[in-house]
């Protein structure tokens, strides 16, 4: 009864396989190898997206920092959800690498963005003259941090009011295949023919050791990514061990069956607290992450019989009503199974 976070499951079986074949002689490194050059490709075809310039590193947080570098300078803003991981769990590393752009928060208790709350931020920071900052481009986060998800038609709807301002578009894709399952969408739906420039493909979340993919749709980004990569820290000399992860993530479909079991399990175990004696969830999850109230003494009596998950606030379990709700976070995984969300509910139950 493992729900504290989909980063802290195990490597897929498939990706360890690829590692160790990927281990066999010997490779050229930075990103030279034949492996890299599959991914590569096999990343364009799957986007529909033939000239996309496509790049490895090992963490989200390295993914999402070089991607904003990338798009905004050191004198603008970037605009992006109050809860956002670039906001709230990157230690600033977003506004490093763009040499000081300044994040500036918007949106909705769902984790989203509304149009109209982009277009008032945007018409608030957006003043002409020097002694102010320049509005910088749009961060979306699909699946956002709330467990929500944004439909290709409201990525559109937003990406459109940043076009309105000449404002470029990222998307923060950890959790994109637990998006693009919970949706329907393609990956070109959801990103460029959605008004995506550039994505941070998440794996390490799904089932990869650890390996992101940067996916820029716009080729003449390409040589900055690059320069912007080595001189981060960021370009791997033994890239094939990056790429291996990749392309057992993306052979036959590994990705998209990994992250339907998260979501098919995320959906079981929020069925199973909504019915629970004091369950409650806000908002309602889309895929495989969720926040719930449950009684203190619920959580008490899950934990003593050994489920793990983070806890939202620093109440005590111990002392206060046993019906008081407390709010705590679970998340399933790839590698979640019936069994046990099937014996958290039996417990949560009564």
């Amino acid at each position: 009864m493992f729900f504290i976070s989909d980063n802290a499951s195990a490597a897929a079986p498939e990706v360890m396989a690829a590692l160790a074949a990927a281990n066999d002689g010997h490779a050229m490194p930075y990103g030279a190898d034949a492996l890299t050059a599959h991914v590569r490709n096999r990343i364009r075809t799957l986007f529909e997206a033939p000239e996309a310039a496509v790049y490895l590193v090992a963490t989200g947080t390295g993914a999402n920092a070089l991607a904003l570098g990338l798009m905004c300078p050191p004198f603008a803003t970037v605009f992006c959800h109050h809860k956002a991981h670039i906001a709230v769990d990157e230690c600033g590393a977003g506004e490093f690498y763009t040499a000081g752009a300044k994040l500036v928060p918007t949106g909705e208790a769902d984790g989203k963005i509304s149009p109209e709350a982009l277009a008032r931020t945007i018409a608030e920071i957006a003043h002409p003259d020097v002694h102010h900052l320049r509005p910088g481009m749009l961060s979306l986060t699909n699946l956002t941090e709330q467990g929500t998800v944004y439909t290709p038609a409201e990525v559109a709807a937003l990406t459109d009011v940043a076009k309105a301002r000449g404002l470029p578009s990222h998307m923060d894709g950890a959790r994109f295949a637990n998006a693009l399952v919970a949706t329907g969408a393609t990956p070109a739906e959801m990103t460029w023919k959605s008004g995506i420039d550039v994505l941070s493909f998440g794996g390490t979340k799904n089932g990869l050791m650890g390996a992101e993919a940067v996916v820029i749709f716009d080729p003449a980004k390409a040589l900055e990514f690059e320069l912007r990569r080595m001189r981060g820290g960021h370009l791997f000399s033994k890239h094939r061990y990056l790429a291996a992860q990749m392309a057992a993530y993306l052979e036959d479909d590994l990705w998209l069956r990994l992250a339907r079991n998260a979501n098919a399990m995320g959906q079981r175990l929020a069925a199973a607290i909504a019915a629970a004696p004091g369950g409650r969830l806000d908002p309602q999850p889309a895929a495989n992450l969720m926040f719930a109230a449950l009684p203190r003494a619920t959580h008490r009596k899950v934990r003593q019989a050994g489920a793990a998950y983070y806890m939202m606030s620093d109440d005590s379990l111990t002392e206060g009503a046993d019906d008081t709700p407390l709010t705590a976070r679970f998340v399933a995984s790839w590698s979640t199974t019936e069994a046990e969300v099937d014996r958290f509910a039996e417990l949560i139950r009564g």
